[in-house]
């Protein structure tokens, strides 16, 4: 008759219904993170310390062996205490298990009798009485006390034993004593009023409560007792730390790849207590973190010092966005709110985007404590660049590295598959790869020159006469190794014209771009916008001998018997013949092996070049060096990279500061530097594999060695709605890490 509302009944009460926390490791066995509506990791009753047991029972019920359930004794001699002022509670450690495994005082759980005044408490607690009585009926005392520490809340997200056991004192249960575990029991009396990190001073009052019940109930001896009292509270918070670093751009990325699969197989990732083990190297994924600590920081800096007090939102042409601001605070959540409250009126809205308040923000020397309004806010936050980076290893479809952005605390975009930029030149493989599988080889030849394509834009007749970055065509015939190397973009129109720019975007979906792709003449150098996901998808198909991959993220799921409930295989299939594949890998090394190419400033980086190590790669900057991109290629692995701000209208404004060379590459160079070098990476050097078949196209035909210039840019410097003056890469960057210096080792010769 709805008067009582919902009570468990027998099969509630002998399948309890825990929500337990989801782990996500590292390929190697290390924790990221969790998933978790409520903090909690269940722990067997031989694994809780005896001390937490006598703390527990000394404290909360120290009759708990003497009665099935209820104590009527305590229950009386309660109420007559609270008559006389000296409030406590007659609740037994079974009872606390009913309240706190079946939420009985929930307000689900009351029905309309729950309406009358005083009736409501007496309800629940003779549900409680009941379910309690059951529960003693089933289970026997220890798996009692099991399930009251897997149960019991800490306060702050974090329930039972385990959890709370590793949060403050960065031990498993079993290892703790009788003073970490007095603290521990007395904080149920009240999370927030003994919390040991808020109150310490109360968190020891109160533990030595709880010690004196031990000592009391002949826990301890009178010995330990007066030696425990005195102890400080010893916390050790390593744990908290260790796990909230550095794992949200991950376990973002984790809880997006699995949302089909829990779906389709009727789990819940916050509750269901999973083990997720992913495919990310724990060793690789700490190297690129670092190298994008290291790099990052330096084009910040470098960034900072091109515009100094100048406001770098700029139009197309280069003049100050007025408006940058305004527009700012009204794309904020915010400004909907303000605006309803004040009916419009902006006076009143500026007034709130003007008031200063104290706040932590993101800085590279660390979190930086400060007093800004909003508008400083907005103008702080709009001057950072970020980055987004993975790597794959394409023989295994593995993701070994998930870099989202620069700090996922204060941004929580991640630029590896949810933000999608301008690819720029790291766009033009696509067009080559095309002409290699439609009857040309790498020494086939163009001439440098300048072209007009004519076109239908929408229907409408348009003419397409792309530049070279310097405005400047040699009018010398290169091969499409040499041109691919060396990014010229007359070339690269020529190829695209050739064989159709439908068939470029056919060729480039096929390798495994998802995004729509608009197809003009132009595609090839970039417009579009794509992921760093679907960049470095594509290019693995070209190292994974012409087998496009479905990534995968998670390598196997299992329950918390470790019984594995999913395993997962990247899907393949071939959409390159053996041959082109291989031969889109030798054009990749003429970035380095060229004259002129454009990933030499790779040279410099010593620590790459050792045992005839090979690698290829291509450099990408869009239209007034917006986005800047970097694509690596090694033996073993394939990498992307995109620097640039959040905002398209603030960027570098010089090729020499602002390229992907200067940008993206730089933070590659590191990045397998510091893999490398450690020999447990499981990464070497080496040389790019041999033909896998046998190649009838030409390929060996070593160009001239000319002159290098070092001022030539590799970057799409045109206004981004205008087709007719594209302007892309053309020739080598000059050093990302030194400044104007002009001069770089020569490539090493073609083997």
């Amino acid at each position: 008759m709805w008067l009582f509302g919902y009570s468990p009944d027998m099969q509630d009460i002998k399948n309890p219904s825990m929500s337990i926390s989801s782990e996500v490791y590292y390929a190697d066995g290390k924790l990221i993170g969790r998933y978790s509506k409520e903090n909690r990791t269940p722990v067997d009753f031989k694994n809780i310390s005896p001390n937490l047991v006598n703390a527990l029972v000394s404290t909360e019920d120290v009759r708990f062996y003497k009665h099935h359930g209820v104590d009527f004794y305590s229950f009386f001699t309660s109420m007559v205490s609270t008559a006389k002022g000296d409030k406590r509670g007659g609740s037994t450690i079974t009872q606390q298990l009913a309240k706190n495994l079946f939420k009985t005082r929930k307000k689900k759980s009351q029905g309309l009798a729950s309406h009358i005044p005083g009736i409501r408490t007496v309800v629940s607690k003779v549900k409680e009485w009941f379910t309690a009585f059951e529960i003693e009926r089933i289970y026997s005392k220890n798996e009692i006390l099991e399930m009251y520490f897997n149960t019991v809340p800490f306060g702050n997200n974090t329930f039972g034993i385990k959890a709370a056991s590793l949060k403050y004192f960065d031990k498993t249960p079993d290892k703790l004593n009788a003073p970490e575990s007095a603290m521990l029991i007395g904080m149920l009396k009240a999370t927030s009023t003994y919390n040991p990190i808020r109150n310490p001073e109360k968190s020891k009052d109160r533990r030595n409560t709880v010690l004196a019940q031990m000592e009391k109930n002949g826990s301890i001896t009178k010995e330990e007792f007066a030696i425990d009292t005195i102890q400080p509270l010893n916390l050790d918070l390593r744990y908290v730390e260790n796990v909230s670093q550095g794992d949200s751009y991950l376990r973002r990325a984790v809880a997006k790849w699995l949302d089909k699969w829990c779906k389709q197989n009727h789990y819940d990732l916050y509750s269901d207590g999973l083990k997720i083990y992913t495919t990310i190297d724990s060793r690789l994924q700490q190297y690129a973190e670092e190298a994008v600590a290291e790099k990052m920081k330096m084009l910040q800096k470098r960034f900072y010092n091109l515009w100094g007090n100048k406001n770098p939102w700029r139009d197309l042409s280069g003049k100050e966005i007025t408006d940058f601001i305004p527009k700012a605070e009204q794309h904020l959540p915010i400004y909907k709110l303000l605006d309803k409250k004040y009916h419009g009126d902006d006076v009143e809205i500026q007034k709130y985007f003007n008031a200063k308040k104290k706040m932590t923000v993101f800085s590279w020397s660390g979190d930086k404590d400060t007093t800004f309004s909003s508008i400083d806010s907005i103008k702080y936050y709009s001057k950072i660049l970020n980055t987004g980076m993975m790597t794959i290893e394409p023989s295994s479809g593995k993701i070994k590295v998930w870099v989202g952005g620069i700090d996922h605390r204060y941004f929580n975009y991640d630029h590896v598959n949810q933000s999608k930029r301008q690819a720029g030149s790291t766009f033009k493989p696509f067009a080559y790869v095309t002409a290699l599988d439609n009857g040309f080889s790498p020494c086939d030849k163009f001439t440098d020159k300048p072209v007009s394509i004519k076109f239908m834009d929408n229907g409408k007749p348009d003419v397409w006469e792309p530049q070279n970055a310097d405005f400047h065509f040699s009018y010398m015939d290169m091969s499409l190794r040499w041109a691919m190397g060396k990014s010229v973009n007359s070339i690269t129109a020529q190829v695209t014209e050739k064989v159709g720019w439908d068939k470029v975007v056919e060729y480039a979906h096929k390798c495994g771009i998802e995004s729509p792709l608009k197809s003009v003449p132009s595609v090839s150098l970039g417009t579009n916008d794509v992921s760093v996901y679907e960049m470095v998808r594509a290019y693995s198909t070209f190292l994974n001998k012409g087998n496009r991959i479905d990534p995968i993220l998670v390598s196997k799921i299992t329950d918390q018997d470790d019984d594995v409930l999913a395993e997962f295989k990247p899907k393949t299939e071939k959409v390159l013949s053996d041959e082109t594949a291989w031969l889109m890998l030798y054009m990749f090394r003429g970035g380095m092996e060229e004259p002129g190419g454009t990933s030499q400033a790779l040279w410099e980086y010593d620590g790459l070049w050792k045992k005839d190590n090979q690698i290829g790669g291509k450099t990408g900057t869009s239209s007034k060096y917006v986005d800047g991109w970097y694509m690596g290629i090694t033996k073993d692995l394939v990498t992307g990279i995109w620097v640039g701000a959040d905002d398209r209208s603030v960027h570098f404004n010089t090729s020499e500061t602002g390229e992907g060379s200067h940008t993206a590459l730089p933070i590659f160079g590191s990045f397998m530097q510091r893999v490398y070098a450690d020999p447990k990476s499981g990464y070497t050097y080496g040389p790019f594999p041999k033909p896998w078949t046998k190649i009838t196209k030409e390929y060996n035909c070593p160009s001239p060695r000319l002159p290098v210039d070092s001022l030539v840019t590799d970057s799409l410097d045109v206004p981004l709605d205008s087709l007719k003056q594209l302007a892309p890469p053309t020739d080598l960057e000059s050093n990302p890490d030194k400044e104007n210096k002009p001069d770089v080792k020569l490539p090493k010769p073609n083997k």
